[in-house]
């Protein structure tokens, strides 16, 4: 089943790197999965669609506003150093972790 991944940033700009390099990580470990970035603005309308939603550091104050406005859905800042390097493999897994945490208490 594809899992969906949002990131969300300023913009939606800078993060289409990462979603880019998210993408690669997937196909390489042969990962189903479905990654976005959006502006906040614009992803605060689909929160609900997502399975994982990952904040760009830079707006990682908004972190509480999401997780309340995402109910269940696991919510997280980008790590600075993975979001700097653009590591997408690792963005990837993190995301992968959150995700079967937030099975595990389900």
């Amino acid at each position: 089943m594809t899992k969906n991944i949002l990131l969300v940033c300023n913009a939606g700009m800078s993060t289409s790197i990462l979603v880019k390099n998210m993408q690669d990580a997937a196909k390489t470990l042969g990962v189903d999965c479905a990654i976005e970035a959006k502006s906040l603005t614009a992803a605060k309308k689909d929160l609900h669609e997502a399975d994982v939603i990952l904040l760009g550091p830079q707006i990682g104050y908004e972190l509480n506003k999401v997780k309340e406005l995402a109910g269940n859905i696991p919510a997280a800042v980008i790590d600075m150093k993975d979001y700097g390097s653009m590591d997408g493999k690792k963005v990837l897994k993190t995301a992968y972790k959150m995700m079967k945490a937030a099975q595990a208490k389900a």
